[in-house]
Formats: structure tokens, C-alpha cells, sequence
């Protein structure tokens, strides 16, 4: 058991220690930090970003990246929005997902099918995705009511789509960590051709990550929508930088081959603590972006010194190894 302990402290501890610091720091420099209301404004942008990141956390993790999840949002959320005044609720979320998915599975077929890379694949799709999003709601905001009040309800203080998001964060670790499947993406993410070598379809699982993030995208436009009530073409952008920063710092690697979906939760409370920590001691905005920049390049060029530190390592011990043998 201590094990374990160790194990999950090693894992996670650096990750949350950073965050309780942010925390403790804003909370002495502003009064109005440690509130009540502040903390319920983190954990009401928590949902909608925390799932979009669980989702992008698979694509790095097979060395790729999609652009499109902010533009997919809005999209996703804007056939939510019209279609549920036509159709049952359920059916109309259902839409909203299956939304999210196709645009997935259009980033996913193209990069792989075609060995387009996703950075361009999803670029597209990108533009592609605003511009029916601005079709479907007429460039208009189109809003929802009180029909996705459940998601806003509160229980144990916070909103019912936290405790979604939460839900979605622990299934994505569990997946990644605990089954066949995420074995194969990180082994994907580390050498490809490799495990094409030895027999597994990496064109498949490789499509089936965009599939997943598309569908998480799908449901985070839900959880957006019934925070914002409603929905525009706009109303996804930034999102996609800000769930990247929030993996990146989490420690996933851009390279591919190693993540953490929880890590990444903690990333995204990361930026969405320094960001209303620097608004409550009254930054502006250009400092606020300088900052948050700073924090991110920090956090890629330890995940790069790390990783030639852990090569350096090996180089140095393998030879005594084999020799041992």
C-alpha cells in the first residue's frame, strides 16, 4: 500500500503542489480570491475545458494534435442549441455529440488515409467548422433557456457538470492506464512503425483517438452551452490553445508516448487559477497572456530536459546492464 502511495505522490503530487501554490499565493495577495464566488466561477469553467483536454490528451499522446476543438465546440453547440427546439432533449445532445465525432473522424481518416499532418488536417477543419457553425445560428447567438438547467444544478456545492467533467477525467485515465488500448496509443505515441511491425493496426486506433476527442468535444459544447446558456460561432475560440497549455503543463509530451489525463485536469485548474488569480490583483490584459506564455514555455522545456535527462540516463546505465547479463 505505501507503494501505491509513493507511486500516486510521484504522479501527481508535483502537478497539485504547483496548483495549491497558485492558490495560497492569490489568496494573500487578493482578498477577494479565496472567495466563495471566485472559486465557483473556476470550477463553473472547469467542465467544458477539462473534457475537451481529456480528449486532447489522447491525440498528443499519439504524437498528433487537433486544432479544430474550438471551432468543433461552437459547431456542436450550435446544432444543440437549434436542434432542441425541434427535437426531445436527449436526442438533440445526442446530435450535438455525434457532431463532435464526425468532425474527429474527418481529422482522424484524412491525417492517416492520406498522411496529411494533423496540425494541418485540423487547421482545416478548423475553418471548416466555424463557418457551418455561423450557418447553423445565422451568425446570431442562439440561446437554449433553462432546458439544460440540470447541468447547472448543484450538488455537493459545485455543478452537476463538474462532477460530469470529473467522471469524464477518471474514465479517460482509466482507459489510458488500465487497458489494451491505451498500452497500444502510448507504445503509438512512442514508435509507431514499431508496433506496426509487430502486427497491430495503428491506422485504426489512431482515427479511433479523433473520434474520441471529436465526441468529448461534443459533449463539452453540452456543459459550454448550459453555462453560457446559448451558443454562437465564436464561442469556441481560444479554446483549443488553452486546452493544449493545459496538457503541455500537465506534462503530456508533445513528442507523443506519454500522458496524463489527471495531470492534464490539474493543468487546465492551473490555467484557470492563474488566470483568475492575475484578474483579482488587477493585471492586464497583456500581462496576463505574457504570463500565461511564460508558464507554458516553461513547462515544455522541463518536459524536454526531462526527457534528455531520462536518455542520458539510459545511455549510461544500459551498457552495464547488457553486460550483466
Amino acid at each position: 500500500m505505501s507503494r501505491n502511495w509513493k507511486r500516486l505522490a510521484a504522479d501527481y503530487g508535483p502537478m497539485l503542489a504547483i496548483w495549491v501554490v497558485l492558490v495560497l499565493l492569490f489568496g494573500a495577495l487578493s482578498d477577494n480570491f479565496l472567495t466563495t464566488r471566485t472559486l465557483a466561477n473556476i470550477a463553473g469553467q472547469v467542465p467544458a475545458l477539462a473534457v475537451i483536454a481529456c480528449g486532447m490528451t489522447f491525440v498528443l499522446i499519439i504524437a498528433g494534435i487537433d486544432l479544430s476543438v474550438g471551432s468543433v465546440l461552437a459547431l456542436s453547440g450550435s446544432v444543440l442549441c437549434v436542434s432542441m427546439g425541434v427535437l426531445p432533449l436527449p436526442v438533440a445532445i445526442l446530435l450535438a455529440i455525434l457532431t463532435g465525432g464526425l468532425a474527429g473522424l474527418f481529422n482522424g481518416a484524412v491525417s492517416v488515409f492520406l498522411k496529411i499532418p494533423s496540425f494541418i488536417v485540423s487547421l482545416g477543419t478548423l475553418k471548416i467548422a466555424f463557418g457551418l457553425a455561423m450557418l447553423v445560428t445565422s451568425s446570431e447567438t442562439v440561446t437554449v433557456g433553462l432546458k439544460l438547467e440540470p447541468f447547472v444544478d448543484r450538488f455537493l456545492g459545485v455543478p452537476v457538470s463538474f462532477w460530469v467533467a470529473l467522471g469524464v477525467v477518471l474514465g479517460g485515465q482509466f482507459i489510458l492506464t488500465r487497458t489494451v488500448f491505451g498500452r497500444y496509443l502510448i507504445a503509438i505515441g512512442t514508435n509507431d512503425e514499431a508496433v506496426r511491425l509487430a502486427g497491430v493496426p495503428t491506422a485504426s486506433k489512431k482515427i479511433a483517438v479523433f473520434v474520441f476527442c471529436g465526441l468529448l468535444t461534443g459533449l463539452a459544447s453540452v456543459l459550454f452551452a448550459a453555462r453560457l446558456g446559448g451558443m454562437n460561432a465564436d464561442a469556441g475560440n481560444g479554446l483549443e490553445l488553452a486546452a493544449i497549455a493545459a496538457v503541455v503543463i500537465g506534462g503530456t509530451s508533445l513528442m507523443g508516448g506519454r500522458g496524463s489525463v489527471v495531470n492534464s485536469f490539474v493543468g487546465v485548474l492551473i490555467i484557470l487559477t492563474l488566470d483568475a488569480g492575475l484578474a483579482q490583483i488587477g493585471a492586464r490584459e497583456f500581462l496576463k497572456h505574457l504570463i500565461t506564455g511564460v508558464v507554458i514555455i516553461v513547462a515544455v522545456t522541463l518536459d524536454a530536459l526531462r526527457g534528455d535527462l531520462l536518455a542520458s540516463l539510459q545511455r549510461r546505465f544500459q551498457p552495464k546492464t547488457s553486460s550483466s547479463q
